[in-house]
């Protein structure tokens, strides 16, 4: 009987082996393509970030931010790419680099899907340009509550003061 098995299976190995054989390579071929397809998806490209932009990078607050309305955000620094941010709330998430403003603002974008992150010192907001709409606002980390708070016990009075550039009070 073990002859016999044996037999039946040096056959069909010399029969059928070479087209497993064959399937198994195609099969493993076209794996693998698929599979660096979607490697290549899910790879984000990276673009550099200037020393401005990191300066500015060093500066955003991130971690677990309560919102108004209840909603929270969560923003991240990208550990495998200095000067990104991951952000993601309820029903959204954007990959964000800061950008140079002239205000002073520190300002995040993810310029594919048109969102922009707004940190002022005492809130933060996240905007989609593209259907102009807030999606989040009055975002605070811990030290913009801070900031927000000695804003109401001194508030700021520069409209008041004069500018050193003037001398006489019109």
């Amino acid at each position: 009987m073990r002859k016999l098995m044996g037999t039946v299976l040096i056959l069909y190995t010399s029969l059928f082996g070479n087209g497993w054989a064959f399937a198994q390579a195609t099969h493993s071929k076209s794996a693998a393509n698929s599979a660096a397809k979607d490697a290549a998806k899910k790879e984000v490209k990276v673009q550099p970030v200037s020393p401005q932009e990191l300066s500015i990078a060093e500066r955003v607050h991130v971690g677990q931010l309560p919102c108004e309305l209840g909603a929270t955000v969560r923003l991240t620094a990208d550990a495998n790419a200095p000067g990104y941010f991951n952000l993601q709330g309820k029903g959204y998430k954007y990959r964000m680099r800061p950008v140079a403003t002239t205000t002073g603002a520190i300002r995040l974008e993810d310029e594919k899907a048109g969102a922009v992150w707004l940190q002022l010192a005492n809130k933060s907001m996240l905007m989609d340009q593209k259907n102009g709409r807030r999606l989040a606002d009055e975002c605070a980390h811990p030290d913009q509550v801070a900031f927000a708070n000695d804003m109401k016990v001194n508030p700021d009075r520069k409209s008041t003061r004069l500018n050193s550039s003037h001398t006489v009070v019109s």
